[in-house]
């Protein structure tokens, strides 16, 4: 059975207490591993991307790099963020699958064989994993976290949604065409459903995060889900085109209301009748005129955030 090289993909951002145990359990799997269904694999490198946190990151990552030939590390020039950081990892990433996981120690490293066997005996493109505990986030973010991916599986009409997670693996060549293409202000994942025919989940259990309280404010939270949104393509914004003609034939049965009270003499203030038609008509066609730009917008929007036309691969693709 042919031996798969796997790279792991680690942004980096408050790492100075847990990446040492996280890379010590990574290490087991420097050596040939089997997975439980028989596939061999092999952890070939560990790239780590400083992100320019506030601790002592870079010194930790420093020391592993001396540790382990097989870390290596990427320094950004500032904090661009976690799907930025992880994005630059994929580029430099060389593995015939790329696992990305946090630096918290929340994903364990034991669970990256289950992932490939998901990948494998599924054929699919991209595997993300599926938390079977409840994450330690607390109640409030475990609730706003469901109903996020909710709302964006309803913007997007796409049920993967619903399976994003931060710990994933993914095929070289799907990640790599990613970061190559990929502009700025798009939000990972939903970049990977660009370009990634077969989705999938896989059960796993994750752990208390290490050393640290989460790095994510209920503002950062915010300004993801933002992101996501903006980055889910047209349906939000053909929303506007929509309302606009509802707008109008609302406009056009108020408008035939008002002329009949207008006749019968239902009308005791002048004027109300032709006000109410000219302000409801061209109400619902400003609308409608909206809609259309943000047609255009949605065409300069993926233009502008790298969404390709195609990806080409180095083997079939079929449907599932």
């Amino acid at each position: 059975m042919r031996l798969l090289h796997i790279s792991v993909v680690i942004p980096v951002y408050q790492g100075e207490r847990s990446l040492h145990a996280l890379v010590d359990e990574i290490s087991r799997y420097f050596q040939p591993s089997v997975s439980i269904q028989g596939q061999a694999f092999v952890v070939s490198e560990v790239v780590l991307v400083h992100d320019c946190g506030p601790d002592r990151s870079d010194v930790t990552i420093r020391e592993l790099a001396q540790k382990h030939p097989q870390v290596k590390p990427i320094w950004l020039t500032k904090n661009f963020g976690q799907h930025a950081a992880t994005l630059a990892g994929m580029s430099s990433a060389t593995g015939e699958w790329i696992v990305t996981m946090d630096e918290d120690g929340q994903h364990g490293p034991a669970d990256i064989g289950n992932l490939l066997d998901c990948a494998l005996s599924q054929d699919l493109q991209v595997v993300y994993a599926q938390p079977m505990n409840t994450p330690p986030h607390g109640f409030v973010r475990n609730l706003t976290s469901r109903l996020s991916k909710r709302i964006g599986r309803l913007m997007m009409g796409h049920d993967a949604v619903g399976y994003f997670h931060s710990y994933r693996i993914v095929q070289g060549e799907i990640a790599r065409s990613l970061a190559a293409y990929c502009g700025h202000g798009v939000y990972l994942d939903v970049g990977l459903l660009w370009i990634a025919g077969r989705v999938g989940r896989c059960p796993v259990n994750v752990r208390a995060e290490e050393g640290r309280t989460s790095g994510y404010t209920y503002s950062r939270l915010l300004a993801h889900f933002w992101t996501m949104l903006l980055t889910a393509g047209t349906r939000p914004l053909r929303l506007i085109t929509l309302l606009g003609f509802f707008s109008v034939a609302v406009a056009l049965f108020i408008g035939a209301y008002a002329l009949y009270e207008k006749l019968t003499g239902g009308v005791l203030v002048q004027g109300w009748a032709s006000l109410v038609i000219v302000v409801s008509f061209f109400s619902g066609c400003i609308l409608v005129s909206l809609g259309m730009i943000a047609e255009y917008l949605a065409v300069a929007m993926g233009i502008a955030m790298g969404k390709p036309l195609y990806v080409m691969g180095t083997r079939s693709s079929r449907s599932r």
